[in-house]
């Protein structure tokens, strides 16, 4: 199965994206920028050996070992990376260039870094996870998923929301599957300041130090 990712112009700028996850650990994948103001060509998007499946809300329901679930392992699965009224302008743009099939996701999501609309609602990564799990994908499900919990704990972590992150860690596959990562995550590093020699660049000179806050 190929991985496409349709990715709303704002969404690239967000740095808690996960279709940008997407991107980086799934093999073979490709990322496309949605821009308001150009019209998709699908000449950049569809692949010529590949039958297009866009995975919407709006799509054929997904039952594991389908003759559909089948098909869908074989094709090219397009995902709408936005917020949810992003998703709906793309997914209007993209309309008819493939079959939309859908799954069923139930319970809260992980994600934690954006509080979601409403019961049900998941991240981009989490649609993919539930799409792996549908077609029996099982190596590749558990690898994503320790990926995308690592996203979202190392993020809470560096936005300073320490307690939540904990929270978020106790349920966690990553606290068992990950020891000697969490561990470098957690060691404390000096203050670049405090270190010998060490002079601050200016920001507006052009020079690579991030601002506080930066991740």
């Amino acid at each position: 199965m190929a991985v496409d990712v349709l990715m709303h112009q704002r969404e690239q700028w967000r740095p808690t994206s996960t279709g940008k996850l997407v991107g980086r650990v799934v093999a073979g994948s490709k990322t496309h920028v949605f821009l308001k103001d150009r019209s998709l060509d699908p000449a950049e998007l569809l692949r010529s050996d590949r039958k297009l499946w866009v995975l919407h809300p709006k799509g054929e329901l997904l039952e594991a070992g389908s003759e559909l679930a089948h098909e869908v392992a074989k094709g090219q699965v397009l995902l709408l990376d936005g917020s949810w009224g992003e998703a709906g302008v793309m997914y209007r743009a993209v309309e008819g260039w493939g079959r939309a099939v859908s799954i069923r996701l139930e319970g809260r999501s992980r994600y934690w870094l954006r509080e979601q609309q409403g019961e049900g609602q998941h991240s981009t990564v989490e649609a993919l996870l539930g799409l792996f799990g549908v077609l029996g994908m099982g190596e590749a499900e558990v690898q994503l998923r320790l990926n995308f919990e690592l996203h979202v704990y190392a993020s809470l972590r560096a936005r300073g929301h320490k307690v939540l992150a904990a929270e978020f860690l106790e349920s966690s596959p990553i606290a068992t599957a990950m020891p000697g990562i969490l561990e470098a995550l957690h060691e404390r590093r000096p203050n670049e300041s405090s270190i010998p020699g060490f002079r601050a660049a200016s920001w507006n000179g052009g020079s690579d130090t991030r601002p506080a806050g930066d991740v």
